[in-house]
């Protein structure tokens, strides 16, 4: 059972510290008011996971089936506070269990229940969290939350289709990898007396020489270029996490060749299909748009989204602004620039969101169907090289002996 640590005030002002074991912040809050204490402060003081036992990550599949349990059970008149102490006790993950422990404290203390979920911000997105914080201020949470284990659903079954037919090129591509640096580091060498004497002679192939300063290199500082290359992902990973370099990754990912298409078609269809859910269940078009464009998954979308908002509270038409961040095909504002005057935005949205997500799994089954010969390729070319290298002052040597 959890531990916490409490400062708290006496009737005659002193401040105490303790300890106590309690199920829960609030069970422990409701101990010392039994005490006639007044607490200050109060700390989980658990031991933490040691470093080499990390915390196992919560699928999004795990996820989006405990939003449609939450739906279900609210629908059929359970309250919030009940529904996820049911789902906290039936929770299989222990780390899901933790956290939706952790969201009924919070929400018993008074927090909003997507204030509750920001917390987790690993398990619960920014899309999760928008739509349950939209679903609260619009009364309809439950719709909400199944609109939103549906997306996640979706989503998730993209990913791994995705992954499924990548695992032959990533797989070619490792075993290319390791196959070309082990050539280079350990089978290279082996051939450098009898290279450094036909230097002697009459001199190497230029491709002999270029493998020949690859293998040394890679013998000399391999372990340091790793650590090198170890250390630019962290700091890349670093960087990516602060809002200016998140902003450069996502305006980077939508200019990408082949892919940038990808990331962007799936940014906007997130996009419209928030915003036609909230608009269809009644919230505000400005106060929709300040929520979607939270939940757009792209700092670049969202700051254009936040820039649109500003213009149609002056009176223009979502259309007119919308267009003019340039990230929104043609097709698309033909479409909703329609929808607004024929006052049918909500539907149009949506479908225009089943029709982006269609598009891009289009794109994505040519992507992938195109990475697995590149990679054929690129792994056929570089052992070639290889071998080519070492041959050449074989053949060059035997044809100066006939």
């Amino acid at each position: 059972m959890p531990q916490f640590t409490y400062t708290a005030r006496t009737a005659r002002g002193e401040d105490i510290v303790g300890t106590i074991t309690a199920g829960s912040r609030q069970e422990t809050l409701s101990a010392l008011a039994e005490k006639a204490l007044f607490p200050l402060r109060v700390e989980d003081a658990t031991p933490t996971r040691a470093w080499w036992r990390p915390r196992r990550r919560v699928k999004t599949a795990l996820v989006a089936n405990t939003l449609n349990q939450l739906a279900d059970l609210l629908q059929n008149g359970v309250p919030l506070l009940r529904s996820l102490d049911v789902l906290a006790a039936q929770a299989a993950h222990p780390q899901l269990a933790e956290i939706l422990v952790d969201v009924r404290d919070r929400v018993a203390e008074g927090a909003a229940l997507d204030a509750a979920m920001a917390k987790h911000p690993g398990t619960f997105g920014e899309l999760t969290v928008s739509m349950v914080r939209a679903g609260a201020e619009g009364a309809f949470l439950e719709d909400a939350l199944k609109r939103t284990a549906d997306f996640l659903e979706r989503q998730e079954e993209i990913k791994s289709r995705v992954a499924g037919a990548m695992f032959y090129p990533a797989f070619l591509a490792a075993a290319g990898t390791i196959v070309t640096v082990a050539l280079l580091v350990f089978f290279v060498p082996k051939f450098s007396e009898l290279f450094a004497r036909l230097e002697q002679e009459g001199g190497l192939p230029a491709a002999t020489v270029i493998l020949l300063a690859i293998s040394d290199f890679l013998g000399r500082y391999g372990v340091l270029v790793l650590m090198a290359v170890g250390g630019l992902v962290a700091w890349l990973r670093a960087a990516a996490a602060r809002p200016r370099g998140r902003a450069l990754v996502d305006r980077a990912k939508i200019k990408l060749p082949l892919v940038g298409p990808i990331f962007l078609g799936a940014a906007l269809s997130r996009f419209c299909r928030v915003l036609g859910t909230l608009l269809k269940n009644g919230v505000p078009l400005l106060k929709s748009l300040q929520i979607s464009s939270e939940s757009a998954g792209n700092v670049v979308l969202a700051q254009a989204i936040r820039a649109s908002a500003e213009n149609i509270s002056s009176g223009e038409r979502l259309a007119q602004p919308l267009a003019a961040c340039g990230l929104f095909p043609r097709s698309i504002m033909a479409m909703i620039t329609i929808a607004e005057e024929s006052n049918n935005l909500d539907e149009v949205l949506i479908n225009v969101a089943d029709g982006i997500d269609r598009k891009t799994s289009r794109q994505l089954d040519v992507m992938v169907r195109m990475v697995e010969p590149v990679m054929l390729l690129v792994m056929g070319c570089l052992i070639g090289f290889v071998m080519v290298a070492l041959l050449l002052p074989v053949f060059d040597m035997s044809s100066a002996m006939n």
